[in-house]
């Protein structure tokens, strides 16, 4: 089976210049005639190469409004060439790279990227070496060319370390550097090395306060946390790259974001959503000419109308992408079509052709992982381990001439080495005592943590306030019934807080009268409801102490407090398997993104950790029983995708 071959780096040799610029000058006359310079650009390109700039800044400051118009681009380039000033022929030749790049013309991309780091190795101009460098990683990064990609960004990472005062344009593309070669692990599926290269170039970007580049990373480092299956790391992650796309209003950007949260929120099971942000970005994403993410947009949008059971629509779509897909040759994509339409045939019963499907997506992957891709990482492997086992010769070769001299020198040997054996024990034992008095210490604050979360002078000042009205109303009823309640959720919290664990009878209770003292704030209008299944008694299932309240509160104080008309949270005790006791918080409030945005514009933000304590604890709870805790939180929409909610699933282990 012929296997698919990356593009092949040009050497500087093997396309002359002269070649390149006939080339250029043939495509700028479509029907014979040369298209029509405006006189001021022809102006201003005279005088940049009069200037003749040296470094990027000023190239891209004088030329930044003219780089996606290849027209004018080639009319600077052939000037600079008449007039021998390489800076400005090499940077026109790699933003009319980048142009190509971007329309998915990666052979003609590759040629100009090329010619271009030809032209800065001549001028022996470092700001546009690297520049190039990194373009040529990203056009073969995008034909799946592992090898060739990571060979290209690497070496532009190397060259743009050496410099020892970088400039502005260094520093953005050794974070261009980092990015790339994050994707490439990415790729290869080595997702921690690929956050840990995304991670350091974010905080780069956040040093040069460059929200394109902070946009960016967020979005790969969700995407790895969404192929590791942490599907809410993903959301938050392409959530704040989002926030950052709509802050420098990129079109582009804000589309490969909505494109990712729509393939969460398929993969949540909730199509619906999905579509919400899915069918705006059919007409603006064919706009914008990248033809790498517009399939990826058809082809969710098919899986969609799969879920929905639309199946007409379904295959319309995935058929599209992959057309798409196949025109432009973006390997990756046709494999994610044919898999999506194995989905779809297998969806509607018609195994036979799902089996198809799923073995040409088969033979697709193959063909992708390529032999060349993967020697060239099995070299990097063996390379790797070759020097670490003759280090590890050289070092036991050291260490056996020293053991020898001193084994005649010294008859004492074994003294000393008993000395020392008994030395790391000790070491070893206080380290081990000190772990352990850490973890006690750690447990001990989560406890207290956890108190204040439950007691704190917030909630008491409100419930004693409201309490405090009642007495000044002369509703004397109302008063005792709520101080008696109040006073009684202040007990069972100071005597739970005491307790590692106790029944879900009392957590039920604790978390009933919680309720009635908050629900004066709101004048009485929320609905709370507790619903327990009748196979469960709630007596024998235990709980960490107080567990309930920061997710009640949760709701409360982001659900239900911004939120108009009915207000209503119930408490639900289901057992869905033997292993687990299931606990579901359900509101109806405004949902996590209005949530988000309310929270955001609070001039007085309040910074909740009771969640995150609260999960600390579990996890330590869980500790004693054979099966793990598991915490989800789901988004829940109504039939037109609009937010009606949030549910909170807790997964308790019994056994």
């Amino acid at each position: 089976m012929r296997r698919l071959q990356p593009i092949k780096s040009l050497h500087p040799n093997a396309l002359p210049r002269v070649f390149i610029f006939l080339w250029l000058f043939f495509l700028t006359l479509p029907n014979g005639k040369a298209q029509e310079i405006p006189e001021a650009f022809k102006e201003k390109a005279e005088r940049i190469v009069k200037m003749r700039a040296k470094t990027y800044l000023v190239l891209n400051t004088e030329l930044k409004s003219e780089t996606g118009d290849t027209t004018l681009l080639r009319y600077f380039a052939n000037l600079s060439k008449e007039a021998g000033y390489l800076e400005g022929e090499s940077y026109a030749l790699d933003q009319m790279g980048a142009t190509y790049r971007n329309y998915s013309k990666f052979k003609e991309a590759a040629d100009l990227h090329t010619a271009a780091l030809e032209l800065a190795e001549e001028a022996n101009n470092v700001e546009l070496k690297v520049r190039c460098l990194n373009m040529l990683g990203v056009v073969y990064r995008r034909t799946d060319a592992i090898k060739t990609a990571l060979d290209y960004n690497q070496k532009a990472l190397e060259l743009a370390e050496e410099v020892e005062n970088p400039s502005h344009h260094i520093k953005r593309n050794i974070n261009v550097s980092l990015n790339c070669i994050g994707n490439l692990y990415q790729t290869l599926e080595q997702y921690d090395l690929a956050i840990l290269q995304f991670k350091r170039a974010l905080k780069l970007e956040e040093e040069l306060g460059n929200k394109l580049g902070l946009a960016i990373n967020h979005q790969n480092i969700g995407d790895c946390l969404e192929r590791k299956g942490d599907l809410e790391g993903a959301l938050e992650n392409y959530r704040k790259s989002l926030a950052f796309n709509e802050d420098i209003n990129s079109t582009y950007g804000r589309i490969i974001c909505k494109n990712s949260l729509a393939q969460i929120y398929l993969k949540q099971e909730m199509p619906y959503a999905a579509l919400v942000l899915l069918e705006p970005l059919h007409e603006q994403s064919k706009t914008i000419g990248d033809y790498f993410i517009t399939p990826l947009v058809f082809i969710n949008t098919g899986w969609a109308y799969t879920d929905l059971g639309n199946f007409d629509k379904a295959e319309q779509f995935i058929l599209e992408g992959l057309e798409m897909s196949q025109t432009h040759n973006i390997p990756s994509n046709v494999l994610y079509a044919y898999q999506k339409l194995s989905d779809f045939e297998y969806a509607r019963g018609n195994f036979k052709a799902a089996y198809e499907y799923y073995k040409k997506a088969d033979e697709f992957d193959e063909e992708i992982s390529s032999s060349t891709n993967f020697r060239y990482m099995n070299d990097v492997i063996v390379k790797y381990e070759a020097d670490k086992k003759s280090n590890q010769i050289s070092v036991l070769a050291k260490e056996n001439e020293i053991v020898r001299l001193r084994l005649r020198k010294n008859q004492t040997t074994l003294l000393v080495s008993a000395l020392i054996v008994g030395l790391i024990s000790s070491i070893l034992y206080i380290l081990y005592r000190q772990y352990q008095s850490r973890n006690e210490k750690r447990v001990l604050s989560l406890e207290q943590n956890m108190l204040r979360s439950q007691m704190n002078p917030h909630f008491l000042f409100n419930s004693l306030n409201s309490i405090k009205l009642y007495i000044i109303n002369n509703e004397q009823k109302n008063a005792v019934h709520y101080l008696n309640k109040f006073s009684k959720l202040v007990r069972k919290i100071l005597e739970a807080s005491t307790l590692k664990e106790i029944t879900l009878a009392e957590e039920l209770e604790t978390v009933e009268l919680y309720m009635n003292i908050e629900n004066i704030r709101f004048s009485n209008e929320i609905q709370f409801s507790i619903n327990v299944c009748d196979e469960i008694n709630p007596e024998s299932v235990k709980v960490p102490s107080l567990a309930l309240q920061p997710f009640l509160e949760n709701s409360l104080w982001h659900g239900l407090s911004p939120k108009e008309g009915e207000k209503i949270i119930s408490v639900n005790v289901l057992r869905k398997n033997d292993g687990y006791v299931t606990i579901e918080i359900i509101d109806n409030g405004v949902g996590r993104g209005a949530a988000q945005v309310n929270k955001e514009n609070r001039v007085l933000k309040r910074k909740s950790v009771g969640i995150r304590i609260t999960k600390e604890r579990f996890a330590n709870f869980s500790k004693d029983y054979q099966n793990s805790f598991d915490v989800d939180i789901v988004d829940l929409f109504d039939e037109n995708g609009k937010p009606k909610g949030t549910k909170v699933v807790l997964d308790i282990p019994t056994v």
